[in-house]
Formats: C-alpha cells, structure tokens, sequence
C-alpha cells in the first residue's frame, strides 16, 4: 500500500483534532473527486513500519481526538490487509483515540459478506472504527453546506451502535 498524504492537526475530516492518512488506490473514480491523484496505487510514498510509527507516534500527542483514514479507498482489496494492522495499532497502543473511516462504497451493500469489497480483513476494520462514511461522492448532489462528506447520498455511520444492531446505524452528525 501506499499513502498519498498524511495531514496532522487537521479538523476538516472528523470530529476534533485528528490524523489523517490518506492511502492509494481507488477504483471508482468519482466525477468531481478531490484527490483524484490518490486514485493511482502507486501514488504518494510506500507505507512501511517506519511510516506506521511516524503516524502513530504523532497520533500520541496529547491533543488529537483520532485518527481519520480516507483516500483513495481504504477498502480496495489490496489496502484492507494493511489497513487493518494499523487500526489494531492504533486500539491497542492509544485506545482513547476514535477512528473514523472515509470509503465510497456502501457498508450495508459492498463490506458484508458476499460484497464486492468484502475480505477476511473486513470485519476486523469494521469492528474497530467509531465512524464510516459510506457512499460514493456524486457531484450532482454535491452540498458544501454538508459536515464531514460531500454529497447529500453519503451516510455518517456510528460503526459501535451499527454493529450492536446488525444494521447501519446514522450518526447525529447527519443532521
């Protein structure tokens, strides 16, 4: 895997201050994408053990709220794997950070079982993040008055409550 960017201090992808890595790779190529570069799989720089720590090591400091993973597509088959150790680092290591995930794929639909992005690493990503923000970006439904997603289609999901029901669970933050 590679990552294009990682943002530190930032507030515009999630609640608080936060983290935000933004992997490479993405398929679907959304008309009106703002990272269209992290589509490419070789975009940004390899992520290794030494990239890891930095992440980690800056999410430790005293003042962020958590860590935000977008990209690209933190879901594409080949980003999952890695993706998952570093959210169990992150649970593990500074379990009072929250995890919020960007992906343009539909958690009821695309990361259950049987869905076109649905791999062994699924369930472990799915399980330890405190919000999904599912749905492909549609510019015809672009709304710049929208917090935290693009488009007027993408849900705000609060993973805790959506996996204790068995079904997707809306944040308050969709309001």
């Amino acid at each position: 895997m590679n990552i294009g960017e990682i943002l530190t201090a930032d507030c515009a992808n999630g609640l608080g201050m936060r983290v935000s890595v933004f992997v490479s790779g993405c398929l679907n190529h959304c008309k009106g994408c703002f990272q269209p570069q992290t589509w490419e799989f070789d975009y940004g720089i390899p992520y290794d053990g030494a990239v890891e720590q930095k992440i980690l090591d800056e999410l430790a400091m005293p003042y962020y709220d958590g860590l935000t993973i977008l990209g690209g597509e933190p879901f594409e088959i080949q980003n999952q794997e890695t993706v998952a150790a570093l959210i169990g680092r992150v649970k593990k290591e500074l379990p009072a950070r929250n995890i919020w995930m960007y992906t343009g794929y539909t958690y009821d639909r695309d990361l259950v079982p049987g869905g076109c992005r649905y791999t062994k690493f699924t369930d472990s990503i799915l399980d330890q993040i405190d919000i999904l923000v599912d749905g492909r970006f549609m510019e015809e439904k672009k709304n710049l008055c929208l917090k935290f997603r693009g488009s007027e289609n993408q849900r705000i999901i609060d993973m805790r409550q959506t996996r204790a029901a068995g079904k997707a669970v809306l944040s308050p933050l969709n309001n």
